[in-house]
C-alpha cells in the first residue's frame, strides 16, 4: 500500500500552557516528534508543521483552528493529522502512530 505524504500540525506557542507545567515547550515537542516519526517511519513521507497559536501564519484554515484552540482552552501543543485531533498537552506516540498507520505508514 502506498503511503501519501501526511501533514501533521503542531498548534503551540512559546509560553508553556498553564495546565502543562513541567511539559517540553511546543517547540521542543514538535522536533521530538518530528524525530520520533521519521524513526518509526524511515523512508516513509510526512510534512510536519508548526502554528504558533498566538501569531498564526499559514492557512485559513489554520488560523482558525489556532483560533479555536485559545478560545476552547485546549491544552497546547495540539497535534492535529488531517483535520483530526491526535494529542494535547503531553501528546502520545502510540495514538500519533496508529493515525498515521490508518494512512498507511508502516513501522520498521
Amino acid at each position: 500500500m502506498d503511503t501519501n505524504e501526511v501533514e501533521i500540525v503542531l498548534y503551540g506557542a512559546e509560553t508553556i500552557c498553564p495546565s502543562c507545567v513541567n511539559l517540553p515547550s511546543s517547540r521542543e515537542t514538535f522536533e521530538w516528534l518530528e524525530a520520533a516519526i521519521a524513526r518509526k517511519y524511515p523512508n516513509q513521507p510526512f510534512k510536519m508543521t508548526y502554528v504558533d497559536i498566538f501569531q498564526p501564519s499559514g492557512e485559513h484554515e489554520q488560523l482558525t483552528f489556532a483560533k479555536r484552540v485559545i478560545e476552547e482552552d485546549l491544552f497546547y501543543p495540539v497535534v492535529v493529522i488531517n483535520k483530526k485531533i491526535v494529542g494535547e498537552g503531553n501528546p502520545r506516540l502510540k495514538t500519533i502512530f496508529a493515525e498515521l498507520e490508518k494512512y498507511g505508514y508502516i513501522s520498521e
